[in-house]
């Protein structure tokens, strides 16, 4: 019901005056924080997470958020009943209040401004609508089936989206005979002046519904939750943008639906992070195997691969692997992995390590440490009188 649900900009804690990119930023980061993938069998996540899609789908868009500030939920839900009395506030006539401009607006329609008003029974194209999904780092990399749910505005299917009951048809208004305007003559100093005004009768739809259909109320679309499995190119990134065509709203006299735009957000990795297309870790080696050289196991998105490293590697040195990065997302080509070597002193050590490592100093001379020779180098010339 409606009277139980919070006020949109509450849900997204803005303002009213909010701009687009302050209600986007809002939605985002909502929208990973409740997302069912990172809080699993969490029921208050999930119902959050349906809230705020569903806040930022109509804030989102500037019609619907129009129609919004100015008539509440009625004026986007189109599952909102039009209060006690009974009857179909959308078939005309005087009477009740008209809210088929509003659904108009709600189901992708409306009508170019300006001029002469459009047919209005000529086929017009859905809205678009938004979802969001989680991926892990393998999964954007190398691509992946994913489902995706959402709310979608589907054609009644009793009434195929006429509005009318089963056995009947929506009728031409004989008023403006099905143009959805009429003409009005008003004499003036001037003469008299023509002007155009929407259809009192059919409130701009050219069409009348005696008797509506009551599964849609007479409105010819119903909302529905909808899960749809979506295809994941490899390479795609965190805040990227999927557009799945022709899976959003339902158009109007036989037009197209809209599309769904799904929201990427991508799991951090425990190991590797993304830069572009390339992959970047940090491996420990021991001392022993950076001063003498060693076949080491690196993790790659492709498995485990051998590498050698050479003799006399220091801490922060980086190797590449050609083509272990990730794919482009367009096909073209393969990042590089580059891997950032870590020293690791040993900790713990035993008497005799302690002994091998003292007889080993004793043994060394500046040669083995070029960095040092250097630094201790500079410190004599700045302090030599």
């Amino acid at each position: 019901m409606a009277d139980n649900k919070r006020d949109y900009y509450e849900v997204l804690g803005v303002d009213k005056s909010a701009s687009d990119d302050v209600i986007k930023k809002a939605y985002r980061k909502l929208a990973k924080q409740y997302h069912p993938d990172l809080n699993p069998g969490d029921k208050n996540a999930e119902a959050k997470f349906k809230e705020v899609n569903e806040a930022y789908e109509v804030l989102s868009d500037k019609d619907k958020k129009v129609r919004y500030d100015q008539f509440g939920f009625a004026g986007v839900d189109p599952n909102f009943g039009g209060g006690a009395g009974g009857g179909n506030p959308y078939a005309g006539g005087a009477g009740g209040f008209d809210f088929t401009d509003i659904f108009d607006s709600f189901f992708g329609g409306g009508f170019g401004g300006g001029g002469r008003r459009a047919n209005p029974n000529a086929p017009r194209r859905g809205s678009d609508v938004e979802a969001s999904v989680t991926l892990s780092f393998e999964e954007a990399a190398k691509g992946c089936k994913k489902n995706v749910t959402y709310h979608q505005i589907e054609n009644c299917p009793d009434c195929n989206g006429s509005g009318a009951a089963k056995g009947t048809s929506p009728k031409t208004c004989p008023n403006c005979g099905g143009s959805g305007q009429v003409r009005i003559n008003q004499r003036t100093p001037f003469g008299v002046v023509q002007s155009t005004s929407t259809c009192d009768r059919c409130h701009g739809r050219g069409q009348i519904v005696d008797t509506p259909c009551k599964t849609c109320d007479g409105k010819g679309k119903i909302r529905r939750q909808k899960t749809i499995e979506i295809s994941v190119p490899a390479g795609i990134d965190d805040d990227q943008i999927l557009n799945v065509g022709g899976k959003g709203n339902a158009g109007s006299n036989g037009g197209p639906n809209g599309d769904l735009h799904v929201y990427i957000t991508v799991r951090p990795h425990a190991i590797f992070t993304r830069r572009g297309n390339d992959v970047w870790c940090d491996m420990p080696i021991t001392f022993t195997q950076a001063a003498l050289g060693a076949e080491v196991t690196v993790p790659t998105l492709d498995g485990k691969v051998s590498y050698t490293v050479h003799e006399g590697t220091q801490p922060g040195d980086v190797f590449k692997l050609k083509g272990k990065g990730i794919q482009s997302i367009n096909g073209r080509g393969r990042g590089d992995q580059y891997v950032r070597v870590t020293v690791e002193v040993p900790k713990n050590l035993s008497k005799r390590q302690k002994e091998l490592l003292q007889e080993f100093e004793q043994n060394a001379d500046e040669k083995n440490y070029q960095k040092r020779k250097s630094f201790f180098g500079k410190i004599k010339d700045l302090f030599e009188d």
